[in-house]
């Protein structure tokens, strides 16, 4: 499908959020953080003798509304602890959303691969324990930036049943979620920026290779890779309901990523929807926004997550 396909208005389900894509979000002064609790370090899963990791926010300002955000905390594959940041989730944590900051294992020692099964993993580990936090285990969203943003969506078009036969209770429960609401996605790595342009640790993402792994090295590897971890390519009418938030200036994941991502999704009968921030490159100073966007965010699992209807046009 040729680029100038992509740049046409696209269709939207809701007139709500079609609007809100329309026209950017006015900043607002960041809210004051709720008080929280923070469980930190909740094993989910080990590997090669690596404890795979993530942190529990709970509000405690607010009543909790029983419903969780599964937040993946990625940034070009690599992942860390000192990478959950409370703060971002206060728009969640004010709503009474509890927050599950998911650590990966981390590129270059892991390559996507690898990566991919451990938030399948964490997703089934926050199902199977559902009680224990008080929330509700078929209602789950997820959110990320960039490179979260990607595995978001991954998760979104690829979520589903576990092993029924596993010797592990994790491991037979379900990796589906809900909802998901995130910021500049890569979302076909073979079409990238435009059609038939390959950005598998080549062009311009040329600093990542050590994410995809050595079958980077040859074409055909790189086709194969490309083919396995576009989300893109596996979208259907079974995706969960996606919201997309990208600047229309970012060097690194150009805009065509969500356009591109949206337009398949909707083709297919799934609901998706991209709101445009003029002028924002990749995160950084040139997002003002940033705080009605998380609100947006919230919004959408309000309605998707929790079944309130959906926001008015800001």
């Amino acid at each position: 499908m040729k680029l100038s396909r992509l740049l046409v208005p696209l269709l939207f389900v809701a007139s709500a959020w079609t609007a809100l894509a329309q026209s950017p979000a006015t900043p607002t002064a960041p809210p004051r953080a709720p008080a929280y609790t923070r469980t930190e370090d909740v094993v989910y899963g080990r590997k090669f003798g690596v404890a795979l990791t993530l942190d529990v926010v709970q509000p405690t300002a607010v009543k909790p509304n029983g419903y969780a955000i599964i937040a993946i905390v990625s940034g070009g594959w690599k992942s860390s602890h000192d990478g959950v940041n409370p703060s971002a989730y206060a728009p969640f944590l004010a709503r009474g959303y509890t927050v599950f900051a998911v650590v990966h294992g981390s590129q270059p020692k892991f390559i996507l691969a690898e990566i991919v099964p451990d938030i399948h993993r964490a997703v089934r580990f926050i199902r199977t324990h559902a009680a224990r936090w008080q929330i509700n285990p078929d209602r789950l969203g997820v959110t990320g930036s960039s490179a979260g943003g990607h595995l978001s969506l991954t998760l979104g078009t690829q979520g589903g049943a576990g092993q029924p036969d596993a010797k592990d209770p994790v491991d037979r429960a379900s990796s589906a979620i809900q909802a998901v609401a995130c910021f500049y996605p890569p979302t076909d790595f073979l079409n990238y920026g435009r059609d038939g342009e390959i950005a598998v640790g080549v062009g311009i993402l040329k600093d990542y290779p050590p994410a995809f792994g050595p079958d980077v090295a040859t074409p055909e590897g790189r086709q194969r890779l490309g083919e396995q971890f576009s989300p893109a390519r596996f979208v259907s009418a079974k995706t969960a309901p996606t919201l997309i938030i990208h600047g229309d200036a970012d060097p690194l994941v150009p805009i065509q990523q969500s356009q591109h991502f949206v337009q398949r999704a909707t083709a297919v009968g799934a609901h998706a929807v991209l709101v445009t921030r003029p002028g924002a490159e990749h995160g950084g100073k040139t997002w003002t926004t940033i705080t009605a966007d998380r609100a947006l965010f919230a919004d959408w699992f309000d309605h998707h997550l929790r079944g309130l209807p959906a926001p008015t046009a800001r």
